[in-house]
C-alpha cells in the first residue's frame, strides 16, 4: 500500500495533471485535477517538442526535471519519469498533429461547440452509411471523454475524446416517440441533439422543432445516433418501439478522425459553435 501510494504520489509531482490525498483513518481518496501547466517539474505535453524539453532527461542515475529539478535514481519520481520517458518512441504514432482548432472547441451543457461537433458528425455520416434522409441526430455527452480541442490537434487527443468502440447507427421513429423523448429529457437531462430547436422552460417543452417544423406525431423521423444508446445506455433505449433500425459496422472514432483529416486536407482549420438548437429557461 505504501508503494502504491508513493507511485501515485509521484505520477502526481511528475506529470502535474492529478493531486492525490488519502486519509489512513477514513480510508477515503480523493483527487483533484490540475492544469498539464509544469508547475511542478516543468513537465509539460510532448506535441512539438523534443522529449528531454517537455519530461526531463536522466544524467546518469539522477533524473533532471525539465525546470532543473534533481531527483535521485530511488525516488518515486525518478522511477516514474524513466517510465514514461521510455514509452516516447512507442507513443510518437499518436503525437501526430492531424488538424487545428484556432480557437477552443469545448463541451458544456445542454449545448456547446464540442458536443454540437459530435452528434452532427454522427447524423452527416449515418445519412451517407443509410443513402436515407436523416432529421434528427441523438448522441451523449458521457461519450466525450476529453473536455476540449484547442490549438494544435492530436492523433490522441480524438483518440483520448472517443474511446469507446461505439457504431453508427440509423433508426425510424414516429414523431409522437421523439416527443416523448424530448418532454423527457426536458425533466432529466438532454444530451447532445442535432436537426432540432427547443427552448424548455420550467422544465416544460414550449417549442418542438424538427428541420424548422413542428413534431408530426404521425410522421416517420429518420434518427441518428449510436449503439450503447440502443439498450440502456445513458438510460436511453432508442432501440425500442423502432420502425426500422439499422446498425453500421463504422465506429464514432473513424468517423471524426475522418472528418478533422478531410477539412486539414483541404486547408481548413477545425471550428465549431453553438446554434441555441436547445435553449433552456
Amino acid at each position: 500500500m505504501k508503494s502504491s501510494t508513493l507511485r501515485l504520489a509521484a505520477v502526481s509531482l511528475l506529470l502535474a495533471v492529478f493531486s492525490f490525498s488519502a486519509s489512513a483513518q477514513s480510508g477515503k481518496h480523493s483527487w483533484k485535477a490540475h492544469d498539464l501547466d509544469g508547475s511542478r517539474t516543468g513537465v509539460t505535453c510532448t506535441a512539438n517538442r523534443q522529449i528531454a524539453d517537455a519530461l526531463g532527461s536522466f544524467n546518469g542515475s539522477t533524473y533532471v526535471a525539465p525546470n532543473g529539478k534533481k531527483f535521485c535514481k530511488n525516488s518515486a519520481t525518478a522511477a516514474v519519469a524513466r517510465e514514461v520517458i521510455s514509452v516516447q518512441p512507442a507513443m510518437s504514432r499518436v503525437r501526430e498533429v492531424i488538424g487545428y482548432a484556432p480557437k477552443p472547441i469545448y463541451v458544456g451543457y445542454p449545448e456547446s461547440p464540442l458536443s454540437n461537433l459530435f452528434i452532427d458528425v454522427i447524423m452527416a455520416s449515418v445519412q451517407k452509411a443509410s443513402g436515407r434522409k436523416v432529421d434528427i441526430g441523438v448522441g451523449n455527452f458521457g461519450g466525450i471523454r476529453l473536455g476540449e480541442l484547442s490549438g494544435n490537434i492530436l492523433l490522441d487527443d480524438l483518440l483520448s475524446m472517443f474511446p469507446f468502440k461505439n457504431q453508427i447507427v440509423y433508426v425510424g421513429h414516429t414523431g409522437a416517440y421523439i416527443r416523448q423523448l424530448i418532454e423527457t429529457m426536458a425533466s432529466t437531462k438532454f444530451q447532445p441533439l442535432g436537426g432540432v430547436e427547443i427552448e424548455v422552460v420550467d422544465g416544460k417543452v414550449v417549442k418542438a422543432l424538427i428541420g424548422g417544423e413542428p413534431i408530426d406525431d404521425d410522421k416517420v423521423y429518420g434518427m441518428a445516433t449510436i449503439s450503447f444508446l440502443l439498450n440502456g445506455g445513458d438510460m436511453l433505449y432508442l432501440g425500442q418501439e423502432a420502425i426500422d433500425l439499422q446498425i453500421y459496422d463504422i465506429d464514432i472514432i473513424d468517423i471524426m478522425l475522418d472528418y478533422v483529416r478531410s477539412h486539414t486536407k483541404a486547408g481548413e482549420e477545425i471550428t465549431y459553435s453553438t446554434d441555441s438548437r436547445v435553449i433552456i429557461k
